[in-house]
């Protein structure tokens, strides 16, 4: 089942490839879900989720716990009327074992007016127990699996913007279980290149199998930006350049969104100096993690103070998750 491109879509020349093993031929730029669910008036977040899929952008991010699912409604909502069969949309979900994996796919589907995703993503990867408790007998993956089965998923993937490591677990972990990952996404942006580096760690793993490297936090959830030194067009030219498959952009108002598609469409290879130089300016700044929090504190570690999300009833019983922290000032 080859999701359809829209004739208008491809006229706005969006840059655009196919995604790894998936096969899918779509947009490199994707729109986030988070702020779909963020923004304050309902029916302009249906008009940006539109207004992407009519100026040639496919490819949806989401997840069952974006704003308490609005998100995921929302955007349910924006993909009637023919939308939906123009979309490769992704979704993601918290639960490790079968039983809360399972449930949350079903309400995702139900809130995304769907019978099927084309990508559904393990949400949070952050430490090594994560892995365990995916892949253990009567964990999340045979839920993923039933649903790829079923027909409700088309292709499997995960997610994290923690820690490299976590990351390279996983995938460890899949491939002792004979399992090889669709898609992997990732915080991939000019300060990630110079600490704990996904781009550098990652990365280069996922491409061995062609795996999809689907990048996230392309501004750092806006901290890149608040340094001064860089400007949203040079962060999201700089992921471009990059090895991905696609760079997902969260745009909460038509305006960012438009800024995004032209940068997009005007993108153009970095030239090796014009790339060094980026490198050079964000480099001290970002030496000691400063600029993506998510990598150091707390603070966007959602699943951890929502242990429910991860394992249904049995979330009291369940030890929190370790997170696998870098050291301070690592590289």
């Amino acid at each position: 089942m080859e999701p359809l491109t829209s004739p208008a879509a491809s006229d706005h020349a969006l840059p655009g490839n196919r995604l790894g093993r998936m096969g899918h031929y779509g947009s490199r730029l994707g729109l986030g879900g988070f702020h779909v669910g963020v923004q304050a008036d309902v029916q302009e977040s249906l008009r940006i989720v539109r207004h992407a899929i009519d100026q040639g952008i496919d490819f949806l991010d989401n997840c069952w716990d974006y704003n308490g699912g609005e998100s995921e409604v929302r955007m349910g909502l924006a993909l009637r009327d023919g939308y939906r069969e123009r979309a490769f949309l992704t979704t993601k979900i918290d639960g490790r074992d079968r039983r809360t994996a399972a449930r949350q796919i079903d309400e995702s589907l139900s809130r995304l007016q769907t019978d099927h995703v084309d990508l559904m993503q393990f949400h949070e990867v952050m430490s090594a127990d994560d892995a365990e408790r995916i892949f253990a007998p009567g964990g999340g993956m045979e839920a993923m699996v039933a649903a790829r089965q079923a027909g409700k998923v088309r292709f499997i993937g995960f997610t994290g913007h923690r820690s490299p490591a976590a990351h390279l677990n996983m995938l460890a972990m899949a491939a002792r279980h004979g399992f090889v990952f669709d898609a992997v996404q990732m915080p991939l942006n000019l300060m990630d290149a110079h600490f704990d580096s996904f781009l550098h760690q990652v990365v280069p793993v996922v491409q061995q199998t062609n795996t999809a490297v689907l990048a996230m936090k392309t501004l750092g959830e806006g901290f890149i930006l608040r340094s001064g030194l860089v400007n949203a067009a040079e962060c999201l030219r700089f992921v471009l350049d990059l090895p991905v498959h696609v760079a997902i952009a969260g745009c909460d108002t038509l305006e960012f969104l438009d800024q995004a598609l032209t940068t997009a469409r005007g993108f153009q290879p970095l030239a090796p100096a014009e790339r060094e130089e980026l490198l050079q300016r964000t480099a001290a700044a970002a030496r000691d993690g400063a600029y993506e929090p998510y990598k150091t504190t707390d603070d966007f570690d959602a699943t951890r103070r929502n242990l429910h999300w991860l394992y249904g009833d049995e979330a009291t019983t369940a030890d929190p998750p370790q997170t696998d922290r870098p050291s301070s000032g690592s590289n």
